[in-house]
């Protein structure tokens, strides 16, 4: 149970963080934390952790923050300012992948300790990347879509929920859908391969509507120096 309870602290921790970010740099803090987060989550994603009897890899706390900042831009700055971050994200993920494939291609040298360490975290095959760029291109224009669709529908302060949730409930299964499907269809069994998309899909949504209060006291955060798009 160590890693329930864990994961808990940590998903408050990085809602925390997102807040603290948010509040002393404003919208640019966003775009910031789309850059920081779409990194973090691909570096996290390389670790496997067990929770209710279920192997998942880590970073789908990490990963939903994105779609919570790009949700947050289009509620209060509009779509446009959310499809901005989305490739602001697109290009840190390109940007990281080029550069760190390149430096491990330098011969280290005969004391390096890190080389064997940044292969393991950087040097995944190019299907887990492609996978990853898709999944996440998608899936996000896909969020700020729904979520401008559902802005219309349902304008009222207090069915924010209903946008957050409803275009991430939607989004993220495109999302965990693509990315399974080219990362491991075809690797492992049909039975395998949905166990891993439905866990996979379920955490992030689970993460991201646990998450609707945070949107909630960022909505209502005011900057003297910002005037609302939306």
């Amino acid at each position: 149970m160590f890693n329930v309870y864990y994961g808990i602290l940590f998903a408050l921790v990085n809602f925390i963080l997102f807040l603290i970010c948010y509040r002393l740099f404003g919208k640019q803090g966003l775009y910031v934390w789309v850059g920081a987060a779409t990194i973090l989550a691909n570096i996290q994603v390389v670790k496997t952790i067990e929770m209710f009897g279920l192997v998942m890899t880590l970073g789908n706390t990490m990963y939903s923050t994105i779609y919570l900042s790009t949700d947050l831009l289009n509620e209060k700055y509009g779509q446009k300012e959310a499809k901005k971050a989305v490739w602001f994200g697109f290009f840190t993920l390109i940007m990281t992948t080029i550069i760190m494939q390149m430096a491990l291609f330098f011969e280290p040298a005969q004391s390096d300790i890190a080389q064997e360490p940044m292969e393991t975290l950087f040097g995944l095959m190019p299907r887990l990347a492609a996978a990853s760029l898709a999944a996440y291109l998608i899936s996000q224009f896909i969020d700020v879509r729904l979520y401008s669709m559902l802005k219309k529908a349902f304008p009222g302060y207090g069915q924010l929920w209903i946008r957050n949730n409803g275009s991430t409930l939607l989004s993220q299964l495109i999302d965990s859908l693509v990315f399974c499907t080219i990362s491991f269809a075809g690797v492992y069994e049909w039975n395998v391969w949905f166990e891993i998309f439905i866990t996979t899909y379920l955490l992030k949504f689970i993460v991201s509507a646990a998450s609707t209060p945070v949107i909630y006291i960022a909505r209502s955060f005011k900057f003297k120096t910002e005037k609302s798009e939306a």
